[in-house]
């Protein structure tokens, strides 16, 4: 009797159960709809019924809710564009450029994987599950996992976060597309129902080793960072030993010589620094940030005021103001004798803000303290 009821039940019942239960999660998937704007350039909008179940179920995929913040390094948090830890959500692909966000009525488990950067190809968009799971990277024999932190996750409502601990514990170097894309999936011993969710990936990026982060440019550089933060000198290389010989140790200090002195400072960094080569740190040290500071150099009938890398702003000569064209008009050379004296004694200069330049009244205050302090 117990043989004929399996019997009956195989043949019959488990087939009918089954319709059932995907009518029944079909319908609550599209209650469950409501928009969601991933960018400006896809339009969201609600789905329309499928004709089957399985249509509706080929159209259910994870995605990850913004772009990740790069470059990307060994032992650093991987994070999204906004410097928070990435989130994943549910999606309904109504087509190509039509997604409405969804969830499910129970928690789905999730997990966390990388892939080769080459997958799955320029507008390819009809990739399988088998294509995914061969386009998984593992590490290099000997090595730690690829990915450490918590890579399990459990969605509920259709969003999902990540712990901000992910990282990656090795460069993409090694690998023919020399690129990662972090992907999620539906953990593989999740007890599914029948639906089908497709993984969700993130753009390829390229991962770099954690001491290439310590040797990295900065874009736009800042007055204090040291010199081989500028392009073309690399750090305890050649340039950089013949310029903190010289006690040219930071961007400021390299720009503040490049406006008194340009010459010497070629003649210190050689003729192994070509004229291109030259150019380019220049370029690049000229866009440094000067902030509001302006410094103060008096001597008697006569004050300056220069900007953090000692171009000069602005000089009050016998109580005559001269600023911009007049500069280079009058008692030009007197100027520059100042201008290097200012440069001699930096640290001894007074600091302002630049605002009070715009001041006379500030100004003139600023000009008898000086003076005062100057006879005492």
């Amino acid at each position: 009797m117990v043989k004929n009821m399996q019997k009956l039940f195989s043949a019959g019942l488990e087939p009918l159960l089954r319709r059932v239960v995907n009518e029944e999660v079909e319908r609550v998937i599209m209650r469950h709809h409501h928009p969601y704007t991933r960018s400006p350039s896809l339009r969201i909008e609600a789905a329309a019924p499928s004709s089957s179940s399985s249509e509706q179920q080929s159209k259910l995929q994870l995605m990850f809710t913004n772009k990740l913040s790069l470059p990307i390094f060994t032992a650093s948090r991987i994070l999204d564009i906004q410097g928070n830890p990435m989130q994943v959500i549910l999606v309904h692909r109504t087509n190509k450029d039509q997604i409405v966000r969804t969830s499910l009525p129970y928690p789905v488990k999730l997990e966390l994987v990388v892939l080769d950067g080459d997958f799955p190809g320029d507008g390819d968009d009809s990739w399988c599950s088998e294509q995914f799971k061969r386009h998984i990277v593992k590490e290099r024999t000997g090595k730690r996992p690829l990915l450490t932190g918590e890579l399990s996750l459990t969605m509920r409502d259709g969003i999902a976060g990540m712990n901000g601990d992910i990282e990656f514990t090795d460069n993409s170097s090694w690998i023919r597309s020399r690129k990662f894309r972090v992907a999620v999936r539906v953990a593989p011993n999740q007890q599914g129902d029948g639906l089908r969710i497709r993984e969700g990936f993130t753009e390829p990026f390229v991962v770099k080793d954690h001491r290439g982060e310590l040797y990295k440019k900065h874009h736009p550089p800042m007055l204090e960072d040291e010199v081989w933060r500028l392009e073309k000198i690399g750090k305890d290389g050649a340039f950089h030993k013949k310029l903190s010989a010289e006690g040219i140790n930071t961007v400021q200090e390299f720009l503040k010589l490049s406006v008194l002195d340009p010459q010497l400072l070629r003649k210190i960094l050689g003729v192994g620094m070509s004229e291109k080569m030259w150019e380019v740190t220049i370029k690049h040290a000229k866009t440094c940030k000067m902030g509001n500071k302006a410094y103060m150099y008096t001597r008697p009938n006569c004050t300056i005021y220069l900007n953090p890398i000692c171009q000069l702003i602005r000089a009050d000569i016998n109580g005559q103001i001269l600023v911009g064209r007049d500069l280079n008009s009058i008692n030009k050379i007197y100027l520059e004798k100042m201008v290097r004296e200012a440069h001699g004694r930096w640290n001894e200069l007074e600091e302002i803000d630049h605002a009070i330049l715009n001041d006379n009244a500030a100004l003139l205050t600023q000009g008898m303290l000086t003076q005062l302090e100057i006879l005492l």
